[in-house]
C-alpha cells in the first residue's frame, strides 16, 4: 500500500512536467503501452477515410489494399524510430530539433508543427461532430463543441491519463472493429470486389502516399509519449511497440474504408460516418458504434492538443530561457488552441473530404525534410548521444540557429515542389507521374543523405564539454 502511494506522489495523475527533461526517478509506463496508444490512436474514423480517399480517387480495392500496406510499412517505420528517441532523451521530440536547426533556429519547423496538429484536430473534430451529432440527436456543430470540451479536459490533465485514455480506446476500437469486419464479411461479396483489379501506377501510388503520409505525420510528436519511459528501455522494442501498433490500426482502419466507399459509392461523401455505422447495424448497436467513433477520435485529438501545448512551449522556452511553465500556463495554452481548432472545424465541416486529402498530402512537403534531418542525425551523426543541457543554452554547443540544418531543411521543401500535388499548386512532375504527389519520397531521400554528407565532418569535430546522454 505504501508503495502504491508513493508510485501516486512521483506520477501524479495530473502531469506537472512540461518539456523538461524527465528524470530517472519519474520514469513509468510500459512498451505495452506504447502499443495500446499508438493502436488506438489509430483505429479511428479519420484513418478509415483515409484509406477510402485511395479508391474515391479512382484506385480499385485490391491494389489500394496492397498500396496502403506498403504505405503503412515504409511511414510506421519513420515514425518508430522517432519514438524510439524517446526513452534515451527524456524530452519531447521537437526539442531535439535544435541540435539541428540550433536552439532558435528550431521554431521553424516547430511552428509548421503547430499548424499540422490544429488542421488534423479540427478535421478530426468534424468527423467526432456527426457521430455524436447522430448519438444525441443534435446539430453536427453542437456535436463538435462537445467533442472540444472533451479534448480540452483530457489534454490538460496530461501525459497518465493520456496513455490511460489510449488503452480504453484500443479495447474499444478493437471490439467495434472486429464487429464491424464481421459484418462486412458476412453480409457482403468482399471477393467479388476483390476481383475487380486494374493496376495502375497512379492510383497505385496514390494509395502508398495516403497511407505514408499518415504515418509521417505523427513523427512530430511521437516521442513525446514515450519520453517517460526508463533510460535502459530497449530502442528495437521501443521501436517494435510504436510500430506494430501504429502500421496495426491505421491498416485495419483503411481497410475497413476502402471496403466501405467500395460497397457505398457515391453516397459515402458527406456521410463518412453514417456509412461506417451502417455497416454494422441500427438501433442500440449503431449507438454503440457512434461511442465507439467518439472514444477513437478522443485519443488522437488528446494527442494533437497536447502535442500542440508541447510546441509552443518549446517555442517560447527557446527565446526565453530558464522559463518555467505551470500548470495554469498548460490549460491557457491549451484551451486557446482548443479553441482555435474548433473554429476551424466549425467554418469547414462542410467541404471536409476533398479539403482532407489535399491537406494530409501538402504537409508532408514540410515534414519530410525534417524528419529526414532529424532521423539522420541523431542515428548516423551523433549517434544517439545529445548534450541535454545545451539544448537550452543559445549561447551552447547548438548555437542559436544552425546554417547548416536550416539550409538543407529549405533544400528538402524547395526539391519537392515539381513533384506536390494540391489544390492551388500542381508541380511539373505531377503530370508525368500520372497526377500523383511523391513528393514525400524525394522529401526522405534527398535531405537525409545531403545532410549526412554535410554534417559529418563537423559533427567529427565537436568534442563535449559536459555530460551527455
Amino acid at each position: 500500500m505504501t508503495q502504491v502511494i508513493e508510485s501516486s506522489k512521483r506520477n501524479p495523475l495530473i502531469e506537472i512536467r512540461s518539456i523538461d527533461y524527465i528524470p530517472e526517478s519519474e520514469r513509468h509506463g510500459s512498451l505495452y503501452s506504447q502499443f495500446t496508444l499508438w493502436l488506438g490512436a489509430n483505429l479511428q474514423i479519420t484513418a478509415i477515410v483515409t484509406g477510402a480517399l485511395a479508391v474515391v480517387l479512382g484506385g480499385d480495392v485490391f491494389w489500394s489494399l496492397i498500396g496502403l500496406l506498403l504505405g503503412q510499412v515504409l511511414g510506421g517505420a519513420v515514425v518508430a524510430l522517432h519514438a524510439a528517441q524517446g526513452p534515451k532523451l527524456g524530452l519531447p521530440q521537437m526539442i531535439s530539433s535544435r541540435v539541428q536547426f540550433g536552439v532558435y533556429g528550431a521554431a521553424i519547423p516547430i511552428v509548421l508543427v503547430c499548424l499540422m496538429y490544429l488542421g488534423f484536430s479540427a478535421t478530426g473534430a468534424v468527423l467526432s461532430g456527426q457521430a455524436i451529432a447522430q448519438l444525441i440527436h443534435v446539430s453536427d456543430s453542437a456535436g463538435i463543441l462537445i467533442f472540444a470540451a472533451c479534448i480540452a479536459f483530457l489534454t490538460i490533465l496530461g501525459y497518465r491519463v493520456i496513455h490511460l485514455v489510449g488503452k480504453v480506446a484500443s479495447v474499444l476500437g478493437i471490439i467495434a472493429f472486429v464487429y464491424l469486419f464481421t459484418r462486412l464479411l458476412t453480409l457482403n461479396d468482399i471477393g467479388l470486389l476483390l476481383e475487380n483489379r486494374h493496376f495502375a501506377w497512379g492510383t497505385f501510388l496514390l494509395a502508398v502516399s495516403l497511407s505514408a503520409s499518415w504515418q509521417i505525420a505523427f513523427g512530430p510528436y511521437v516521442a513525446d509519449y514515450s519520453r517517460y519511459l526508463p533510460s535502459n528501455t530497449s530502442s528495437w522494442k521501443t521501436f517494435t511497440a510504436v510500430g506494430l501498433g501504429t502500421v496495426l490500426g491505421a491498416q485495419a482502419s483503411m481497410v475497413l474504408g476502402v471496403f466501405a466507399v467500395a460497397l457505398a459509392g457515391g453516397g459515402f461523401r458527406g456521410h463518412e460516418v453514417a456509412t461506417i455505422v451502417g455497416l454494422g447495424s441500427t438501433g442500440v448497436i449503431a449507438s454503440l458504434l457512434y461511442l465507439s467513433v467518439v472514444l477513437g477520435k478522443v485519443t488522437v485529438s488528446t494527442l494533437n492538443a497536447y502535442g500542440s501545448f508541447m510546441c509552443v512551449a518549446t517555442i517560447i522556452s527557446g527565446f526565453r530561457s530558464g522559463l518555467q511553465l505551470t500548470a495554469r500556463h498548460r490549460m491557457v495554452f491549451v484551451l486557446l488552441i482548443v479553441a482555435a481548432s474548433t473554429t476551424l472545424a466549425l467554418l469547414g465541416q462542410y467541404s471536409f473530404l476533398n479539403a482532407f486529402k489535399y491537406f494530409i498530402l501538402f504537409l508532408l512537403t514540410f515534414f519530410t525534410p525534417w524528419s529526414a534531418i532529424n532521423l539522420v542525425d541523431y542515428y548516423f551523426i551523433n549517434k544517439e548521444r545529445y548534450d541535454i543541457p545545451a539544448l537550452s543554452d543559445p549561447a551552447g554547443r547548438y548555437g542559436r540557429w544552425n546554417v547548416l540544418g536550416i539550409s538543407v531543411y529549405v533544400i528538402g521543401v524547395l526539391i519537392q515542389l515539381p513533384f506536390v500535388d494540391t489544390h492551388y499548386y500542381s508541380g511539373p512532375m505531377v503530370a508525368q507521374l500520372g497526377g500523383v504527389d511523391i513528393s514525400w519520397i524525394v522529401g526522405l531521400l534527398v535531405p537525409g543523405i545531403l545532410y549526412y554528407l554535410l554534417a559529418r565532418s563537423t559533427a567529427l569535430a565537436v568534442v563535449p564539454q559536459r555530460p551527455v546522454v
